[in-house]
């Protein structure tokens, strides 16, 4: 018996377009900020700021408060006091985002636990929720992706020189503090806004996989940064519409198939090498 699969169905449905369009934004997006997140060694920072921010949307759930407003000034304050406990230098940054990253995460377990009324909610930042998306977040991802784009264009330079070689582009004139502090703010609204698509447990991994994937693919900075919104985009899309046929939550598809692309990229690496050095030792 041949069963005819209706490979058009899902877009018949309002929500599934909806998922489909804002899992593709998120994934560019969060394939083009990644490529700083990997070059600049951030990951640790992205995965930190994504617990601080279940904990912010998790009182703002409680509260019945606004989502960005409860998530993103408890994401703002998280990353405050990640800078300042780092700067002491008593502890390092890295146990810094640690201490005050879980404390938050911690902290929206427990309101979990205790305010049922509003487990819903959280369960859709904890897990993400790609199809119970609204138009509002479509248009919060598209916001920041197109905010970023206008921002790593206009300080292209000073942000690829503050990247590959901070010492040399301080004494050079670039503010790399200031430029430290840009990234960190995309990065910070990125989430943000994208934390609900995919969920806290995985959108780090969405941060990275694009941006290390294009590394394997080329050495080149610039090619780079649009290499990776494009490997996040086809994550983001494929992912979602496999998920629709596998019925599996999107956001664990997503990053299953861009963990599929990265092992076929990276063997496809080794392949090239060992040919490389199998030619040298012939000559």
């Amino acid at each position: 018996m041949i069963f005819a699969v209706d490979l058009l169905k899902p877009f018949s449905y309002e929500f599934f377009r909806n998922g489909l369009i804002i899992a593709t934004l998120a994934g560019a997006l969060c394939g083009l900020i990644g490529v700083f997140v990997v070059l600049r060694g951030m990951s640790y920072i992205g995965h930190g700021l994504s617990h601080a921010v279940f904990g912010g949307a998790a009182l703002a759930a409680v509260l019945n408060l606004n989502y960005f407003l409860g998530a993103g000034f408890w994401g703002l304050a998280s990353g405050l006091m990640i800078g300042r406990v780092s700067r002491k230098r008593i502890i390092g940054a890295d146990a810094a985002i640690g201490v005050i990253t879980t404390a938050s995460f911690a902290m929206g377990l427990a309101l979990q636990a205790r305010f049922g009324q509003a487990k819903r909610s959280i369960d859709a930042v904890l897990f993400g929720n790609v199809l119970g998306v609204f138009t509002s977040d479509i248009l919060a991802v598209a916001g920041v992706g197109i905010l970023s784009v206008v921002v790593i264009v206009g300080l292209y330079r000073k942000l690829l020189f503050a990247t590959f070689d901070p010492e040399v582009a301080g004494v050079s004139g670039v503010n790399v503090p200031g430029m430290e502090a840009v990234l960190m703010v995309l990065l910070s609204a990125t989430i943000l806004v994208t934390v609900r698509v995919i969920g806290v447990l995985l959108i780090s991994a969405l941060l990275v996989l694009p941006a290390v994937t294009a590394r394997l693919m080329t050495n080149s900075f610039g090619r780079m940064l649009w290499l990776s919104p494009v490997l996040g985009a086809i994550f983001g899309g494929v992912g979602m519409y496999i998920s629709w046929y596998a019925d599996i939550p999107s956001g664990a598809v997503i990053i299953l198939a861009g963990t599929l692309v990265f092992i076929a990229a990276y063997s496809a690496v080794g392949v090239r090498r060992r040919a490389q050095l199998a030619g040298m030792s012939h000559h």
